[in-house]
């Protein structure tokens, strides 16, 4: 029986630029980072408050993809077109006037929705990140929202 998510994987395009946007920007911690062998590197960040969730990162590469794959990944990277992860915050608002002050993109400033505060990031490898800052919703909430 399934117990619990463990691991995500996130393509990035750097490892080490993104190791450092996650610890130093985004305030998440540093897990494995080891090589298993001479073309594969390990590395994992996890959030303080939910450490038994590692996200791996890790780029598009040989010899596990084919080269027309790693063509297309890195593509989409560039065009900013790859979803990367939701993280929920507890003032969106506020994060979103942290976040710029340190240089992230953002694509969507803070808007209220039916089920909280959303805005819309782009990670240094140009994958897309949701903020929320949730709140209690029913379905009826929806009705008639504009979802932008």
């Amino acid at each position: 029986m399934i117990t619990n998510i463990s691991l995500l994987s996130l393509w990035v395009k750097d490892i080490d630029e993104s190791l450092a946007f996650y610890t130093d920007v985004l305030g998440f911690e540093a897990g494995d980072d080891i090589m298993l062998g001479p073309d594969f590197r390990w590395c994992t960040i996890k959030h303080p408050k939910q450490p038994e969730i590692h996200i791996h990162l890790t780029t598009p590469a040989g010899p596990t993809l084919p080269d027309y794959l790693i063509e297309a990944m890195n593509r989409a990277q560039d065009e900013g077109g790859l979803p990367g992860i939701g993280l929920n915050v507890d003032d969106c608002r506020a994060t979103y006037e942290d976040l710029t002050s340190k240089g992230v993109e953002f694509l969507q400033e803070p808007e209220d929705r039916p089920y909280g505060v959303e805005a819309l990031m782009r990670d240094n490898s140009g994958n897309w990140m949701v903020l929320v800052e949730p709140r209690e919703y029913t379905p009826e909430d929806f009705e008639g929202a504009d979802l932008g």
